[in-house]
Formats: C-alpha cells, structure tokens, sequence
C-alpha cells in the first residue's frame, strides 16, 4: 500500500499544495520543507511522483532525494537508483545534497533515513512525516525545524508539520522525556555486562582460546582476511551444523509425531537463537556502557570485539513463516485530514528514561497454534448479536479486519515498549491499549464498517476484543518480538 502509485501520487498533492499556501511565501518565500519518508525504494516512488506533479502543475518548485546506497526497483525497471541518478535528481551534478539544497534552486528535500539528525538548514520551515517516529528519533527529526533564522528584518517564527502516520501522544511523550532536563528513572547496574558475559560464556559454543585467536588477528594491523576468516569459521561452522542438525531433528520428530523429540530439537533450535540475540544484546550493551564504566577487564572487550565479527556469519534464525501476497491488490484508499493539535509541553508530569535492563533474560516461545474455530467462535459471541442482516460478514471478513486491528496496534511504539517492560496482565490494563484500539478501528477499511461502527460506540465490545486480541489473536506477544 505504502508503495501504490495511487496512495503517494494523493499524499504528493497534499505536500506540494500545503507546501505552495502555507510554507514557501514564509520568510519572504525563501521557506524550504523536508519530506520523511520510511524507506529508500519509497524515497525513489516519492521523488518521481513529486516532480511528475509539479511538472504537470507548472509549479516552479525544485526538490531533491537524499538517501544512502543504491536502490533496486525491479516495476520501475531494471537500473539502479542513486542521489546522483539523472532521473531523480537530474541538476545535482555531484553537487553536496546540503549545499544544493542551500540555494534557490531547491525548495523541498525528500529523505529516507538520512539528514534526520545533525541536518541544519534555518530556511526549513516545513515537515511532512511518512514515517512512524518515536522516542529521541522523533525528537531529532522535528528538531530539524528548530533552526533559527534572522536576516534583513525577516524573523523565523511560524513552522509546519502535517504529519500522515504519528498519533500526535506519541509525539508529546517523545519530546516530554527530552523537553527542561532529560532523567533516568533508575541506574544502570554495570554489572549487566558481566553477567551476560557469563550466560554466554556458559553455553559452551567457544572457548577463550578461539575468542583470543580472532582478537589477535582483529587488533593486528598487518593481519590478512584469510587469517581472520581462518579464526571465526571453526566456531561460525560449528554453530550452522548445529542448527542445521536441530533442524533435521525437528523434521524427522515431526515425521514420526513423536512429542518429545520435537520438544528436544525446538529447545535446542530455540538455544541457538537466543545466542545469537544475546551476542548481539551484549554488543549494544558493552558500547554504551563502556562510555560510562571503566571495565578495566580486556576479557569482556575480547567478547565485544569476538561477536561483532561472529555475528554475520550466522545467518540463521531468519527463517519467517509467510503468507502469499502476491494476488493482494489495493482497491480502496483514502486520506483523511484529523485536524490541528497543539501538544503542551508544559501540562502534566515529565517523562523519565529507562535505564538499561537485564539483557539476555528472555527466551523463545512456541508460536501458539490458536485453532481457527476459536477465533470465529469469539468474533461470532462479540458480533454475532450486534450486527444488523445488512451488516452480516463473512468469517473470513471478520477474521481479516481483526488482523487489520491487530496490524494497526503493533505499529504503536508506547505498546511495543509496555508489551516488553510489563506482565500480560500488567499489559491489560494499560490505558493506552483500549486507546490504540480506538485508533485502529477508526482507521478500519471501509469494508469493515459495520464491525468498526460497533467497536467505536461499544466499550463492552471493545473490551471483549482485546480479550480476543490478547488471548488467541496473540497481540501481547507479538508485540513483544516486533
């Protein structure tokens, strides 16, 4: 959907319009506006359709893409796209983005995960947001527009942002946490590194020798490739035939329905995955703590350094069960304009930080193979009796506009963090549950009217579904692995 030419080509005219009445004549029409968009293959789509429309308008308004890398797009064709691709930014001429930008002959920026941060540019008086924000990323970004500007008697007071995915709480708790003075609500117990360490220490995948090994070819600088992938693959091997051998063990357990030895290969499946979470929790942990603490111990900086270069040789744990997207097509979108809000920084309490919690603590779950006549059977109970003969839906329909809800709620980055600090049952009584809910349900496909009508006026109802949600719909959980 994010991707429909239908869907950008309608936010296209939404920016540039809004752009053209409320951003460009501001300090005497020099005001520049930024674009946010969430992906590099949507920055492309983006791009296009922005110059298609203003081309077609007439308008004199030049914009620019930023992005990393390359991008491949195989409906557009088979050529790679770069910020120096005639096509998209076709008068750079290996020009700086910023110092392009700077001039006249630019006036919108659109970017994919680039010039969020550390960007600074006084004449940008506008923000279009295509991208879900949350935390001290949201923070950053809008700070972009933060940027005074004086000159000539022109004064820098009046700043745009129309944002198509951010619920504007979000917003508010982001910039709370960061707004007089920024507090952690607790310490961060240093210790965590060494305990973390001795977990995977622990496990018995490596030895001191074999992390020594790797340390000495990494900290030597006249050292080859050869050496080093001659130190790491002893262990990387042992590791992907263990995998793959639970792996065979599963499959034969399956084969012959025995119930223990599917159990036996999961545990052992689920083992070698929460290792490589692990290395990869204790990588993040180490880098930051390290900035505070003297660790003064060479044997956890040799793990630091031993998983960094383990880590992408592990490749498995990414298997994904899926579905068949291919025949999906968009038929139905439509914007709708929520109004203005203004966020206060100053009503309520401030927001503390978290500080760093026990790392490597979590474990893997058995996906819960919830039977689809339960879920019917609950949908049935909720809807059964609400809905009107006109209204009746298909099973199936029903099913689907759960998931949709479901979809919805996932993508909330305050239920992501309470699904990960808190019990089930801590979770379920979170305020902010039946408010996502809410939102996802007012967002409903117009397919699914009837079924959102009812949501929306029934707070029994709503109940009732998160109950659904929370039990064989498996929000909790999935939240918690999102």
């Amino acid at each position: 959907m994010r991707l429909h030419d239908y869907n950008i080509a309608q936010k296209v005219q939404i920016v540039v319009e809004h752009f053209r009445e409320n951003v460009a004549p501001l300090l005497n029409n020099q005001a520049k506006a930024m674009v946010v968009v969430a992906s590099r293959k949507e920055a492309v789509r983006w791009q296009l359709a922005i110059q298609k429309y203003i081309k077609e308008q007439g308008y004199p308004i030049g914009t620019l893409v930023a992005f990393s890398g390359e991008v491949q797009d195989k409906e557009l064709g088979e050529e790679e796209f770069t910020e120096n691709s005639k096509v998209l930014n076709p008068n750079l001429r290996g020009r700086d983005i910023r110092e392009a930008f700077a001039t006249d002959e630019y006036q919108i920026l659109l970017v994919a995960n680039k010039f969020q941060t550390g960007f600074d540019q006084p004449l940008l008086c506008g923000m279009y947001v295509d991208k879900r924000l949350a935390g001290i990323q949201a923070v950053q970004t809008l700070s972009r527009l933060n940027r005074s500007y004086e000159k000539n008697g022109v004064k820098k007071d009046t700043t745009y942002i129309l944002d198509f995915i951010n619920e504007p709480e979000e917003i508010l708790t982001a910039f709370k946490a960061y707004h007089t003075t920024a507090e952690l609500e607790n310490v961060t117990d240093p210790n965590l590194v060494y305990n973390l360490r001795a977990k995977l220490d622990s496990a018995g995948y490596y030895d001191d020798f074999e992390v020594d090994r790797v340390v000495a070819v990494e900290l030597n600088p006249t050292a080859r490739q050869s050496e080093l992938i001659s130190a790491l693959e002893p262990v990387a091997d042992r590791l992907l035939k263990k995998y793959k051998q639970a792996q065979s063990h599963l499959v034969a357990a399956k084969a012959r329905d025995d119930a223990d030895a599917i159990q036996d290969a999961q545990n052992e499946l689920n083992a070698l995955m929460l290792f490589k979470s692990d290395m990869a929790g204790y990588q993040r942990m180490y880098s930051f703590l390290s900035q505070i603490f003297d660790y003064g111990n060479t044997a956890v900086e040799k793990r630091a350094i031993f998983y960094k270069r383990l880590l992408p040789l592990l490749e498995f744990g990414r298997e994904r069960e899926g579905i068949d997207l291919s025949k999906v097509v968009l038929t139905h979108h439509s914007l709708r304009n929520q109004g203005k809000r203004t966020l206060s920084l100053n009503e309520g309490d401030g927001i503390k930080l978290q500080p760093l919690t026990e790392a490597g603590s979590g474990s893997v779950h058995e996906k819960e193979k919830a039977l689809l006549a339960e879920l019917i059977d609950n949908l049935n109970d909720i809807f059964g009796g609400e809905l009107s003969d006109s209204d009746q839906v298909k099973a199936n329909d029903m099913l689907v506009c759960m998931n949709h809800l479901k979809g919805k709620m996932l993508e909330s980055e305050i239920l992501r963090q309470q699904a990960a600090n808190n019990t089930k049952e801590q979770f379920w009584n979170s305020p902010d549950l039946k408010q996502e809910l809410l939102y996802a349900s007012m967002d409903a496909d117009a397919a699914y009217q009837a079924i959102s009508r009812i949501v929306l006026n029934s707070e029994k109802v709503r109940n009732q579904l998160l109950q659904v949600l929370l039990g064989p719909g498996q929000l909790y959980e999935s939240l918690q692995s999102a």
